[in-house]
């Protein structure tokens, strides 16, 4: 029962409103021409994912994708633009082509979520129990047993992101050359 009689609705407006932020924030990724733009867009995305998994009972999840993602990868990939030498202006040779792999790239989109929107709509899913009380002692006791793989495949994340960082950012600037 809820606790008063528009919660419900407050949930779903917000629940909608974190799928909202999560694919605006994918298509200003996807769509910006400039670099810094779409590390703002990604971390938008990342912003309306740690909401949807807070919607789905996982504020560890949550708090981690804002850590990592946000605080992390995303701060990292402005490091790597700010050290790194400004784009020479673009041309229009790779348009008519990038307008071919853009749509196809929908289509591809689209296609997987149909497949999996019509999966969750036809499987039967079961509630989870509860399980914890979410203290940081069953936090970490979760973490270095049940939750172990997750937690490293995510410091890899951390870790190739700040090696890829590194590689731009040493590579990225050329030396001025002293006129004679």
């Amino acid at each position: 029962m809820n606790s008063f009689p528009g919660s419900g609705l407050i949930a779903n407006f917000l629940f909608v409103f974190c799928l909202a932020t999560t694919a605006a924030g994918a298509l200003i990724a996807v769509i910006s021409n400039r670099l810094i733009r779409s590390v703002s867009g990604l971390a938008i995305c990342c912003a309306g994912l740690a909401g949807l998994y807070y919607f789905l009972h996982s504020p560890f999840l949550a708090l981690m994708e804002i850590l990592i993602y946000i605080g992390a990868v995303c701060v990292t990939i402005v490091f790597a633009i700010m050290l790194a030498e400004p784009d020479e202006p673009a041309s229009d040779e790779g348009r008519a082509s990038g307008l071919l792999w853009g749509g196809l790239a929908v289509a591809g989109a689209l296609a997987i979520f149909f497949g999996l929107w019509r999966l969750g709509a036809s499987t039967n899913w079961e509630v989870p129990a509860q399980s914890g009380d979410g203290s940081v002692a069953a936090i970490g006791i979760s973490l270095l047993t049940n939750y172990s793989m997750a937690f490293e495949l995510i410091s890899l994340a951390l870790l190739v992101a700040i090696i890829g960082a590194l590689a731009i950012a040493r590579t990225g600037r050329s030396k001025p050359q002293s006129s004679q």
